[in-house]
């Protein structure tokens, strides 16, 4: 086999590591995510116990740089120190050198087994049982890993007699610093240390190369590995960007205490192989060598992590963001699309945020209709805009987490925030452009109500407001009865508008100087208060058809059997 074959069967080992690796950690995710981000949340405290929750959490997601998205994300919110989180980094790094041991234990034989299993699991629960059905996403994810190994132990034991790549090899090798470099740039445009350790142990295996001549390589991709997570959060608050970073300088400093010890290194596990009587081949020593080190890597400076969280603090200070000032989406973090639980529990609290600047915006209104505040000092153009730039960023988040599997629950509830989204979206424009101009166009013909008009507006606003919170908790719960108390609501108010309607009528026909001066303006308030209340309470109707509690028309059923027109039902 010539050096071009070798090189493709090398790669396409790789890329078998690395989607196989992928499929293990995002069924994971989605089977036990919750579960994952609570164990590391949780750890408020002690940095023994985070270290250990780092570690669990590395050795299941064989990535640290996973967990470093998902501590970052953490420490983003203000939900756990920088010390505590990179007291879990520490932990998590020496979990993924765990992981690459078990992955490296000869254990790649099961792959068809492996590959089978998790494909009969993941069609027989296909919509049935969602968790059951990540568990076999990740025996397909095993299959592929195991099968990447043993194209790569093949294809190791091949280079040994290609002369031209032996050459590179020893080349790269024999050079401590460009071994070195070599593993930080290949790991980190694999995004896998995992992948680039295995190919090592592959290489050793295979007798392409010496350990010892692969152990700067080793080094390399230890650094390597934190550079996936400082690219992946370079665009995130300091706050988040602190946490790779103090990883990195973990590991760079580990390196180079490390250096000055390789000789020692080979020495030091032939001594263990030979005193244990356990004989060790050079791929094993690969592994024993890459545990070793992070092992080294946490007990060395898990106390220092106070000490670098104070340097990431200095190197990525802080700048106070007022929330006045901040315009854009809070919540909405792409890293959580793992979860899609979590990733739509963000879009549901950013949609939140939607409602509340709504509610301010309703509230702004009725002080200009009431003259309590000049038009000019309520500006609702900026408010709107905000109502307007979060909706298309909820929809293009939830756009982009439906284009991955989600079950049928988690599609629903995409569709049901994207609804409840628009729907506010809507009423903010009603109000900026609707109410907002017709309470300017009152203080700019200096009118006021009549009481009674005045009466019926103020008892319609509260109204409104009261159905915005409902709609809000109703939204976020899912309960039935915040649901049906949503459609009460919204015939109280039509049957409010219409009285209203009609008694301001009255004063017309009454001849009352103020309700002939204000007609229109009174009853189009009315009617965009409607307007808006309908928008609101549309949030009930995908909880009350969950339940079974929603009719298909409101006209009675003698109506029904009355209409000539039949809508056309496609058969496709």
């Amino acid at each position: 086999m010539n050096g071009t074959q070798i090189l493709i069967n090398l790669l396409g080992g790789i890329a078998l590591l690395l989607w196989g690796s992928r499929m293990i950690r995002t069924g994971i995710m989605r089977a036990f995510g919750n579960k994952l981000r609570h164990l590391l949340g949780a750890r408020s405290n002690g940095r023994i116990v985070s270290a250990l929750a780092g570690t669990v959490a590395g050795t299941v997601l064989q990535s640290s740089t996973a967990v470093a998205l998902l501590i970052g994300s953490f420490s983003g919110q203000g939900l756990i120190l920088c010390s505590v989180a990179l007291a879990i980094m520490l932990g998590a790094d020496l979990g993924a050198s765990f992981a690459a041991l078990i992955f490296s234990t000869g254990i790649s034989g099961f792959w068809p087994i492996m590959a089978f299993g998790g494909y009969l699991i993941h069609t027989i629960f296909d919509g049935r049982n969602n968790k059951i059905k990540a568990i076999g996403r990740v025996g397909i994810g095993l299959g592929l890993l195991f099968l990447g190994l043993q194209t790569l132990s093949h294809s190791a034991g091949d280079l040994s007699s290609s002369p031209v790549v032996m050459i590179v090899i020893n080349a790269a090798s024999s050079e401590l610093l460009m071994a070195i470099l070599l593993g930080i740039i290949l790991t980190w445009i694999a995004h896998s240390s995992i992948a680039m350790v295995l190919l090592a142990v592959s290489l050793a295996g295979g007798g392409a190369i010496s350990a010892e001549q692969l152990f700067p390589f080793i080094l390399g991709i230890n650094i390597g590995a934190a550079l996936p997570a400082i690219s992946a959060t370079m665009s995130e608050p300091v706050e988040v960007r602190r946490i790779p970073l103090g990883n990195l300088i973990f590991r760079v400093c580990g390196v180079i205490i490390a250096v000055p010890f390789l000789p020692f290194a080979i020495e030091y596990i032939n001594a263990f192989s030979n005193n244990t009587g356990v004989k060790i081949g050079a791929g094993f020593e690969i592994i024993i060598f890459h545990l070793m080190f992070n092992a080294a890597l946490l007990v060395v400076f898990i106390s220092f992590t106070q000490i670098v969280a104070n340097l990431t603090e200095r190197i990525l200070p802080g700048l106070p963001v007022s929330e006045d000032e901040f315009t854009g989406p809070k919540y909405l973090d792409h890293k959580l699309f793992e979860t899609p639980s979590a990733a739509l529990s963000a879009a549901s609290r950013e949609t939140l945020r939607i409602g509340d600047a709504v509610r301010l915006m309703l509230c702004k209104t009725k002080q200009v209709l009431d003259n309590e505040i000049s038009a000019k000092q309520h500006n609702l153009s900026d408010d709107d805009d905000l109502v307007d730039d979060l909706n298309n960023e909820i929809k293009l988040y939830l756009t982009k987490l439906m284009s991955e599997e989600l079950d049928q629950g988690d599609s629903k509830r995409a569709v049901d925030i994207i609804s409840f989204s628009t729907n506010l979206e809507h009423v903010g424009d009603i109000i900026e452009r609707n109410l907002m101009g017709l309470a300017e166009k009152k203080q700019k013909l200096g009118v006021a109500f009549s009481d009674e008009g005045q009466q019926e507006i103020d008892a319609m606003h509260e109204r409104v407001l009261n159905t915005l919170d409902l709609a809000m908790n109703t939204f976020l719960s899912g309960h039935i009865d915040s649901a049906r108390e949503l459609i009460a609501r919204k015939t109280e108010l039509r049957q409010l508008e219409r009285s209203g309607t009609e008694k301001h009528l009255e004063r017309l026909s009454d001849g009352q100087p103020q309700s002939l001066i204000t007609s229109g303006i009174h009853l189009d308030v009315i009617r965009d208060f409607k307007r808006i209340n309908s928008h609101l309470t549309s949030v009930a109707y995908p909880v009350l058809e969950r339940a079974g509690e929603l009719r298909p028309s409101r006209l009675t059923k003698k109506a029904q059997r009355r209409i000539k027109y039949q809508p056309e039902i496609s058969t496709n």
